[in-house]
């Protein structure tokens, strides 16, 4: 990837965004953590192994949606049945995508950024493989990005590792504030969410 000088800036915008966000949002993370906790039996945050900028791992957080004895090293889609594993507060905190908002944590640790190409499990190995073809791991992964927009999880690996490439190759301050607009309509109208 070529030097690009809207890099160092992306990284102060994704502070002065977040630690805001975070206090915005602190009574909400209260309430969903009381909700998760009464809900079922288990932590209330969800920790996975993920790959990060240049392909180190690093540990996410989100909101637990599953029963905690749920596979946890799989991702959603590769599950079977997974209406019985996903608990009632975990239902909602995926379609309205609050589980997410603990990786604000993540953003401010530089773990994260806002917008760039969802981190992939460590072992997705076939969507890393794709992303190494378009150079997708020259950036931090985003709470946010081009694929959740333009169909989350029902896009196949080698359609979201094309969409991170031109993500990556077109990394612009314009791009990221067009991303966050349009991710704001996908998580109100519950847009490319799969449960089973």
């Amino acid at each position: 990837m070529q030097k690009n000088g809207y890099l160092p800036l992306k990284r102060f915008f994704d502070i002065a965004l977040s630690l805001p966000a975070l206090i915005a949002f602190s009574p909400v993370f209260l309430i969903v953590a009381v909700w998760v906790k009464l809900d079922s039996p288990g932590p209330v945050l969800f920790t996975q192994k993920r790959v990060g900028l240049n392909k180190k791992h690093f540990t996410i957080y989100k909101f637990r949606t599953m029963r905690a004895d749920a596979p946890k090293n799989v991702p959603t889609h590769l599950m079977r049945d997974t209406s019985s594993l996903i608990t009632r507060s975990g239902r909602f905190l995926r379609r309205t995508s609050l589980d997410e908002l603990p990786q604000l944590f993540n953003i401010l640790k530089g773990d994260m950024s806002i917008v760039g190409p969802r981190p992939a499990l460590y072992n997705q190995y076939d969507l890393i493989a794709e992303r190494d073809r378009y150079d997708a791991h020259r950036v931090r992964p985003g709470l946010t990005g081009l694929a959740q927009i333009r169909g989350r999880d029902e896009l196949e690996i080698p359609v979201k590792a094309r969409l991170d490439g031109w993500y990556v190759a077109n990394l612009s301050f314009r791009n990221d504030m067009s991303i966050i607009y349009h991710t704001i309509g996908s998580v109100l109208r519950h847009e490319g969410v799969r449960d089973n």
